[in-house]
């Protein structure tokens, strides 16, 4: 087994996911047929990671209990970040359960796809980076001879396209620490906020060697958009269902072993969770949430909360030439 120790940040309220996110954490939430947090686990196990530190706040306990459900086989630390501080504050209140020189801090709000045994070898700490269109949403990094120089949190001028994607790979957990103390008991703030890439700067200015290493397959599920757009690749990636009777399926979707569904057309693009009912609907680049209840409805680029019961109605018409007719 893997000596790093995983951290992992998922304190935020998702404010950019909001109707969900009130009562449902955002990790929590479906993507491709499984929650955000469950592709990240999955992601660790294959890579022998087994130690993880959760940095929870908002609806915290019902992370807990969905990681120590489903995750048995994960040595599982939790710390509360009472005040939402920034990334930096999280990752510094979670110091007393680094017990490994190597941690491995994930964004819990990231879905990645990269060969990460290469960056643990070299035993170097290095920052995942994605060159992006416009830089300004990021932290970034400039590099010089293949090291960085210098990192910025989101730019209004542009200095680099080197998006910082959520990923850090720390070989000494120790330079770290101090950098983080620094920051805190400094106050040092970025947009008002504790910044993680304040501290690694200051790991740098101390002679701090960091690389970085190229993520292609990096998706993001902070607001509507992009979590259906991070959908459609996990679909792409793997299509799950079994035949229903008068149902067409346009794959790829994934659709729960136990939800029924009946005289519908679903997908593309849709991912239809446990022990939801839906009837005569034609559905598409959607997440359906557990247990929801859908008939009659017509729904496309859609997000469905779980429990959800939406009853929708058709028309008929007998128009006459030249009509206008408009339906809200």
């Amino acid at each position: 087994m893997s000596k790093i120790k995983a951290i992992i940040p998922v304190a935020g309220i998702g404010s950019r996911l909001k109707p969900h996110t009130y009562s449902t954490p955002k990790v929590l939430l479906n993507v491709g047929g499984k929650p955000i947090i469950s592709h990240i686990l999955d992601k660790l196990l294959e890579e022998g990671i087994t130690n993880a530190t959760f940095v929870i706040g908002h609806l915290g306990n019902m992370i807990m209990d969905y990681v120590k459900k489903s995750y048995p086989s994960i040595k599982a630390d939790f710390v509360q970040q009472k005040e939402m501080e920034g990334l930096g504050h999280a990752i510094y209140t979670a110091i007393p359960t680094f017990d490994s020189d190597e941690i491995f801090i994930i964004l819990g709000d990231t879905i990645f796809d990269v060969n990460l045994k290469d960056v643990f070898k070299n035993k170097k700490t290095s920052l995942g980076v994605k060159e992006v269109e416009d830089p300004r949403r990021f932290g970034v990094a400039i590099v010089n001879n293949g090291y960085i120089k210098k990192l910025v949190e989101k730019p209004q001028t542009f200095v680099s396209n080197l998006a910082l994607v959520g990923l850090y790979y720390i070989s000494n957990s120790r330079t770290l620490v101090k950098s983080l103390n620094n920051l805190v008991e400094k106050d040092v703030r970025t947009k008002g906020e504790l910044q993680l890439t304040d501290a690694l700067q200051m790991m740098i200015e101390s002679g701090e060697k960091i690389s970085t290493f190229p993520v292609e397959g990096w998706y993001d599920c902070g607001n509507p958009e992009t979590l259906l757009s991070t959908n459609r690749f996990l679909l792409d990636k793997k299509s799950v269902s079994k035949n229903f009777e008068n149902v067409v399926i346009n794959h790829p979707v994934f659709i729960a072993d136990n939800a029924e569904i009946s005289n519908s057309v679903i997908g593309p693009y849709t991912t239809i969770d446990a022990g939801c009912s839906i009837s005569e609907c034609i559905i598409k680049n959607s997440i359906v949430g557990t247990n929801a209840q859908i008939s009659r409805s017509l729904l496309e680029n859609s997000i469905i909360g779980n429990n959800s019961l939406i009853k929708g109605s058709y028309k008929k018409l007998n128009s006459g030439d030249s009509s206008e007719i408009d339906f809200y």
